[in-house]
């Protein structure tokens, strides 16, 4: 790195911050140390980058040190440093403006990753203003659903009716949804029905089972095909939804963050996730939505 980064590093612990403290700066950072909050509160003067805070400290603990430090320099990135099984007391750390947390003992590798993308934060007014997962998700009372037991019919019809231009508070949205949300008789959601679900629910079971090889030929001739889609499609109308249905989609909190969710489909390989605020379904958040989001932040 060009720019030396000053990181004020606070632990009780003399050995874990030694330790830290060779390494972090053999990988090119300035590492100054402090041993509790009065002693990091005092060094805050020698202008750090980011604070990297532990949770336990003794005395003035780490939620003390961290709003005092967020009364003096508001901007300033702290990462806090918590013992396994502290994880409401990091996320009140979170609210209490912390830029992230670690679990101790904590991968050296992330802790560098995470010093080095809480740096460049630092004096833009603009990164605290990050949306979160629930002020871009689709809210659950615009999203369209059906019942377990309603038909495929019922449900492409559905689906059809999505197809219109709706108005959006700062942008023409994209036709449809591509999917519908499928809830049962006690209004709990159990599942997805979307496009490819019915391509699947279409297809003859014997399409998919063994064969001698010199059926191909006949498989794939122009009359073999003759009307099959249509025939098809008939058959599966009057399926209940809930024998085409994909499994709910897994959940996000509503307070996480876009990259999270951006994480969550990519290793996941989905598409939608639902967001839950409160312990309660609030919505939708697709790919689509993390997209209008990157083309937001790139026309700024």
């Amino acid at each position: 790195m060009n720019h030396k980064i000053k990181v004020l590093m606070v632990d009780d612990e003399e050995k874990f911050r030694e330790t830290t403290r060779k390494i972090l700066n053999r990988r090119g950072f300035d590492t100054v140390m402090a041993a509790d909050g009065p002693e990091a509160l005092a060094k805050l003067t020698e202008n750090p980058d980011v604070v990297v805070l532990d949770v336990k400290l003794p005395g003035m603990d780490g939620h003390q040190v961290l709003k005092e430090i967020k009364k003096r320099y508001p901007r300033l990135p702290v990462i806090m440093l918590t013992g396994h099984g502290a994880m409401p007391s990091a996320k009140e750390a979170l609210a209490e403006g912390a830029f992230d947390y670690l679990a101790k003992p904590c991968d050296i590798d992330l802790l560098a990753s995470k010093i080095v993308d809480a740096s460049k934060i630092k004096g833009l007014a603009g990164a605290i203003d990050e949306k979160k997962v629930g002020e871009v998700m689709i809210p659950l009372a615009e999203y369209t659903t059906v019942k377990e037991n309603d038909s495929v019919r019922v449900a492409v019809q559905a689906l059809r009716d999505s197809f219109a231009y709706r108005i959006s508070t700062s942008r023409l949205m994209e036709t449809g949804h591509r999917s519908v949300l499928v809830f049962n008789a006690a209004g709990e959601m159990t599942g997805v029905l979307a496009i490819t679900d019915l391509l699947s629910g279409m297809m003859p079971a014997y399409l998919s089972a063994s064969r001698p090889s010199m059926a191909d030929s006949i498989r794939y001739s122009p009359l073999f095909w003759h009307g099959m889609f249509s025939r098809a499609v008939k058959e599966m109308g009057d399926h209940p939804v809930a024998a085409l249905m994909q499994p709910a989609p897994q959940t996000i909190d509503a307070e996480a963050n876009l990259m999270e969710a951006a994480y969550m489909m990519l290793t996941q390989n989905i598409r939608r996730l639902v967001v839950r605020r409160a312990g309660r379904m609030a919505g939708i958040i697709r790919e689509q939505e993390l997209f209008f989001e990157i083309e937001k932040i790139l026309q700024k």
